[in-house]
């Protein structure tokens, strides 16, 4: 029962899926992040059903196409990784201390930068949709879908491996509810999981798509350390926004060198 709640927590949490409402106490939130690769498995899902109906559409072209795919994973998640990508472009536009960083990532007001974050991450992602190559192809785009459950992987080993920048705050609490080490496993799994996948469809793309994951990982983790003293819940968003764009780049550059 602990687990299905759980599961409850991490979907009302990350996703505007409807669950029953559940209380947020340390045996229902132990093992949430373990569920968090699921909101990815959903959103992976209903692209890959969305692709199969619009490419049985007549006249459905590739601008349709890319809007439909790129707001799928924000109307899933309700926007809310995105909020913390707009919080950490304001934050490193900044180029303050440490400490001021970490009080713009805590100011409900929205700044330029985050703005401008948001435009450039939401037109490269339509335009880089807009490139798929063989965006019929069920296959492809299968595996194109499983980004979506890899990002939450590692954005979730981050969360339980990573030392906090903060003694409060979302993340922490999720810290110190977790079991770390019975989470990070599971989560590693799903990483594993979701690469293999991937790797299975297309291997070339799905190599490449495993090695941007891997650098935008390691930077991740050097911003956190150098600029943040650690991770928070908005560096936390941040990174997984960055990885889903970096991943779609490389697979759809991998592709276009293999389609030639």
């Amino acid at each position: 029962m602990h687990l299905v709640k759980s599961l409850a927590v991490a979907l009302s949490m990350y996703s505007k899926i409807p669950v029953p409402a559940v209380e947020w106490k340390e045996e229902n939130m132990k093992y949430a992040m373990c569920f968090f690769p699921v909101v990815g498995v959903v959103v992976g899902a209903l692209q890959y059903l969305v692709a199969a109906a619009l490419s049985g559409l007549t006249g459905c072209g590739d601008i349709l196409f890319s809007a439909v795919m790129t707001l799928i994973p924000v109307l899933v998640t309700g926007g809310i990784h995105l909020d913390g990508f707009a919080d950490t472009a304001d934050a490193l536009a900044s180029w303050g201390s440490k400490e001021k960083k970490l009080e713009i990532l805590k100011d409900p007001h929205t700044g330029a930068f985050a703005v401008i974050g948001l435009c450039c991450w939401f037109l490269l992602t339509f335009a880089l949709w807009s490139e798929v190559p063989d965006s019929k192809n069920s296959r492809s785009i299968l595996a194109a879908a499983c980004m979506y459950v890899l990002s939450r992987a590692l954005s979730g080993i981050s969360v339980v491996t990573f030392p906090a920048a903060k003694n409060s705050g979302l993340l922490r609490t999720f810290q110190d509810s977790a079991r770390k080490r019975r989470v990070r496993i599971v989560l590693i799994l799903w990483a594993v999981l979701a690469g293999a996948l991937m790797c299975f469809l297309c291997p070339v793309q799905g190599a490449v798509m495993l090695a941007a994951s891997a650098v935008i990982f390691l930077y991740y983790y050097r911003l956190c350390k150098k600029q943040f003293g650690g991770t928070t819940g908005d560096l936390a968003g941040y990174f997984l926004q960055l990885c889903e764009l970096g991943m779609l780049a490389a697979f759809v550059l991998a592709g276009g060198l293999l389609w030639k």
